[in-house]
């Protein structure tokens, strides 16, 4: 039996952080797929080309049964939206020229994420007769205002009209959450090929082994809670400080541990420093392969972002990885983020922006019993390990593959199952 080819166009790949990576395409090869990965070259979050590589017209690399295809872009990231629209239609073109003239014809294509590369699978679909599948990781132009990467109403109307007729002309649409589904069905989008696939996270990269006391990493002396991640504007983590300032004579053993980088980094640390926080503690990014031990070590771990009526329809990949690390979780986000906590029993709720309401989230938490922190962390894992898991979610990808490749016509689907793990008696 011939083998079904699948196509991953994404702008972001390993060695680059991603969801949808080198894990989903090494799932699928091992499903009996053959993956070709066509990206760019590595610059993401920092905008500087990684070390080991340099941008030229083309680079072909295998890796564990992958083929990926690297083609040029500009390289950015930065808090100008001009160099940021330059990354991603410099690749959008250059993929454009590739997947039309050069790569191997496809069974379907898979798209990750951007409506610019989406408007190119559209084109491929055209020329080329592929059908293609779309993942909305965000919902354009809405994210792009809501983050305050993109004020232009007419740059903002030009992506909406692109995503529009993105979803259109898609087999199927793949959405991390029940509400970006409704929010596709109210702008028109043919509900039957809107597919509920939820995010997982890199397993085995989190779970890699550490042993003794991390460097710089408060003791056990301290309640610690962690937030692990992009540190920018959408996190709104001023609030968090505030909650800090709050705690910090009535309940000083609560510290705040923030892990990672972005364009909200040095005004937060000037915060802090600034108020005297004692208790909060910044540390610089890791690599995936070291961060499990960070959340392995902490007390709780912190979900948080602005207080925006988008965030309610999505879920921070981090919960994911909060899940499958078995940890109490202090989500600040409410909505389909928060359902899913309130689903696993594994954590507490707070209002996003409002330091009262995370400062109490927090003396909950640190004044919880060892058995009930510990129960909440074994529902996290085993509500994970039945909804969200990798396995899970690749199965219904390749299902989902399998039937815009045989052209099955599509029934509506029904709400996504969750599985509520067995209590302990």
């Amino acid at each position: 039996m011939k083998k079904r080819r699948v196509l991953l166009l994404t702008q972001w790949f390993e060695p680059e952080p991603t969801f949808k990576g080198l894990v989903f395409a090494r799932e699928l090869v091992q499903r009996g797929y053959e993956v070709e990965v066509v990206t760019g070259f590595p610059n993401y979050p920092g905008g500087k080309i990684y070390p080991g590589y340099k941008v030229s017209l083309l680079r072909r690399e295998l890796l564990e049964g992958v083929e990926i295809t690297r083609l040029p872009l500009y390289p950015s990231h930065d808090a100008s939206a001009l160099r940021r629209v330059a990354n991603y239609v410099s690749f959008a073109v250059a993929a454009m020229i590739y997947c039309l003239l050069f790569a191997k014809k496809p069974d379907v294509i898979y798209v990750y994420q951007l409506p610019t590369l989406g408007a190119v699978a559209s084109q491929v679909s055209i020329f080329r007769g592929v059908p293609f599948v779309f993942d909305v990781q965000d919902i354009w132009p809405e994210t792009l205002r809501a983050t305050g990467m993109v004020r232009s109403q007419t740059i903002l109307n030009i992506v909406g009209r692109v995503a529009k007729q993105v979803y259109a002309r898609a087999a199927a649409i793949v959405v991390l959450s029940p509400g970006f589904r409704r929010m596709l069905i109210e702008r028109g989008v043919d509900a039957a090929k809107i597919e509920l696939i939820y995010n997982w996270c890199d397993e085995e990269a989190l779970r890699q082994p550490h042993e003794g006391q991390i460097d710089g990493f408060p003791g056990s002396e301290k309640f610690r809670i962690v937030f692990a991640g992009n540190i920018g504007k959408a996190q709104s983590l001023g609030a968090v400080l505030d909650a800090a300032d709050e705690l910090r004579s009535s309940n000083p053993r609560i510290t705040f541990v923030f892990i990672g980088g972005g364009v909200e980094v040095d005004d937060l640390k000037s915060s802090a420093a600034r108020r005297g926080l004692n208790n909060v503690l910044f540390l610089p990014r890791v690599g995936i392969n070291r961060i499990g031990a960070f959340l392995q070590a902490a007390d709780a771990l912190l979900v948080h972002l602005k207080a925006d009526p988008l965030f309610t329809v999505t879920i921070p990949g981090k919960t994911q990885a909060y899940m499958a690390m078995g940890k109490p979780i202090l989500i600040a986000v409410p909505g389909d983020a928060a359902e899913l906590v309130r689903q696993a029993r594994c954590g507490v709720e707070a209002i996003p922006e409002n330091a009262t309401s995370i400062a109490s989230a927090a003396v909950d938490l640190a004044s919880s019993s060892g058995g009930e922190l510990a129960a909440m962390g074994e529902g996290a894992k085993a509500f994970y390990s039945a909804n969200l898991a990798l396995s899970v979610g690749v199965d219904r990808f390749a299902r989902l593959f399998d039937n815009v490749i045989q052209k099955r016509p599509s029934r509506s689907p029904r709400p996504e199952t969750v599985t509520q793990p067995r209590q302990a008696t």
